[in-house]
């Protein structure tokens, strides 16, 4: 429920802050004081578009605060225009205009006599309807056939483009594993075939060097033998120079050593074409590798690990296609009849709806009316396989036509109310009309205010009225005044009611006969709305 509305420099309005009650509440006031104008603060706060002439002449900006309690919970809503643009805000976060049209918009209905109602809706009309069926199954039924089908469609759409395309990227797959797989690399391999390929490559060089080297180390050998031998005579004449004879001889023996092991390795060093070119192929080969899957065999051997798994997943893909045609069928033949089942449960429920609005509209003064609801067949979706479309006529000698276009704006307020009553609770918990009593008087005004009343029960409704027998049902009464350029609001009650009353029935505040009246009218619509006793 809308809980308290504050309102800056809105119009002729200068600054007002009113709190609200739940149920029926009616604002009133003199022709040209303003009170359609806390109608057009809700709907700024509902996200409609601002207008910079809302802006009064009482400040450079206007702005409208709400709070309203939605489910137990408190959301307040603020709106400011000025000449530049508007500003909105939600829970005091700066918000895009169309926020508050989402969090209010299933919420707060409004209801003018110029406004596109919801009732030129086929989505606000279905939702009446689907209040009135007679078994909430049927449209849990198609919502189940709806989402098996939707779960089917979304699996088919993962195949990505059908199973032609699938065994494309199979066939690429399967192609890439393959030839990483028939090059055989493992980790490390590239730097090995680095280093033998230029081993190979440098092997007549470097047995040209080591047979030099060979020939050198022959010749120090050879000229070392003397040294030896003139150490060893050292020795024997000299004791005491024996580590000297013992270090030429290990000089020998190293010579002697590192000659043996440098003559194999001239012997087994050969240059071997067929060798080098084996290697050079292999290395071409990962090379390529490289270009088309990873910069080393790491990269390379990772890229193919995730080319494995890619291909086993399309495989189960592919597999699991060949049942999803079946499914489709009969996830497509369990919507279809979903759809027909809860066409006709709504064209059922349409019918009595249409049938008992009709009694309201005929109580509301419309004498004859016709109401009727045309669902035709349409392809499936989410809230069903049918077209909803609201037909009216005034009269039974008039062929009925869409509501939006033959409808005035006093019948369309009219329809909504009766088809509020007609249908039960809808989902919108804040209901405001905007003059639904315009042309109404007497006995029929009474019929209105009663209905108003009825309406407000699960509800909270919000009537601008200039009728007293609308207003006399009201729990909440505001009373819009002006006095020169500015207007006031404020809430009345008791002697002040009875006041706003009699200056309704006939323009004299202070009437005692006109305050007579009030009082029976008061009394006469608490009658009205007190519960009927049970046996």
């Amino acid at each position: 429920m809308l809980d308290e509305l504050s309102v800056q420099n809105l119009g002729i309005i200068d600054t007002a802050r009113v709190g609200f009650t739940p149920g029926m509440v009616v604002v009133s006031g003199e022709t040209g004081a303003g009170k359609t104008l806390m109608l057009g603060a809700l709907r700024m706060l509902t996200g409609a578009p601002a207008r910079s002439a809302l802006i009064g002449p009482h400040g450079e900006e206007t702005r409208v605060e709400g709070r309203f309690f939605l489910d137990g919970e408190e959301v307040v809503v603020t709106r400011s225009i000025h000449p530049g643009g508007s500003r909105a805000y939600l829970d005091g976060r700066m918000v895009p205009a169309r926020a508050l049209a989402e969090r209010l918009g299933g919420e707060v209905e409004i209801v003018g006599q110029h406004d596109p109602i919801s009732l030129t809706r086929s989505r606000a009309v279905r939702a009446l309807i689907d209040l009135r069926l007679r078994s909430g199954l049927v449209l849990d039924d198609y919502r189940d056939a709806w989402q098996a089908l939707r779960e089917v469609q979304a699996l088919r759409a993962e195949l990505g483009g059908g199973t032609r395309a699938l065994a494309r990227e199979m066939d690429l797959l399967a192609y890439q594993v393959g030839e990483i797989d028939r090059a055989d690399f493992r980790p490390g391999e590239d730097e090995e075939l680095e280093m033998e390929s230029k081993r190979l490559g440098n092997a007549e060089e470097v047995a040209e060097l080591l047979a030099e080297a060979h020939r050198d180390l022959s010749a120090a050998r050879d000229r070392v033998g003397p040294v030896v031998d003139a150490a060893r005579r050292v020795r024997d004449l000299d004791p005491a120079r024996g580590p000297l004879a013992e270090l030429v001889e290990s000089l020998e023996a190293t010579l002697t050593d590192t000659l043996s092991v440098t003559r194999e390795a001239w012997e087994v060093t050969e240059p071997d074409p067929g060798a080098l070119a084996r290697v050079n192929q292999r290395l071409n080969l990962l090379g390529d590798l490289r270009r088309k899957y990873g910069s080393d065999i790491e990269e390379i051997l990772t890229f193919r690990r995730r080319a494995q798994t890619r291909l086993a997943e399309i495989e189960g893909l592919v597999e699991r296609a060949s049942q999803l045609d079946a499914e489709h069928a009969t996830a497509s033949g369990h919507l279809f009849e979903a759809g027909r089942e809860l066409r006709q449960a709504r064209r059922d429920a349409s019918a009595r709806i249409a049938e008992s609005a009709c009694g309201h509209l005929r109580e509301l003064g419309i004498s004859d009316p016709v109401l009727r609801v045309e669902i035709g067949e349409a392809e499936p979706r989410a809230f069903g396989a049918d077209t909803v479309e609201l037909l009216f006529a005034s009269d039974s000698r008039l062929a009925p036509g869409p509501v939006g276009k033959v409808a005035s704006g006093g019948e369309l307020s009219r329809l909504v109310l009766a088809l509020r009553l007609a249908s039960g609770t809808g989902a919108a918990r804040v209901v405001a009309f905007d003059e639904i009593d315009s042309g109404v008087g007497g006995t029929t005004a009474l019929a209105m205010g009663s209905k108003l009343a009825r309406l407000s029960e699960d509800r909270q409704t919000l009537c601008v009225s200039h009728l007293p027998q609308v207003a006399a049902f009201a729990d909440t009464h505001i009373v819009v005044e002006r006095e020169g350029p500015r207007a006031g609001v404020r809430l009345v009650e008791e002697d002040a009611r009875l006041r706003e009353l009699s200056r309704m029935l006939s323009g004299l505040a202070d009437s005692e006969r006109g305050h007579h009246h009030a009082r029976e009218l008061r009394s006469l619509a608490m009658a009205r709305r007190a519960p009927v006793p049970t046996a």
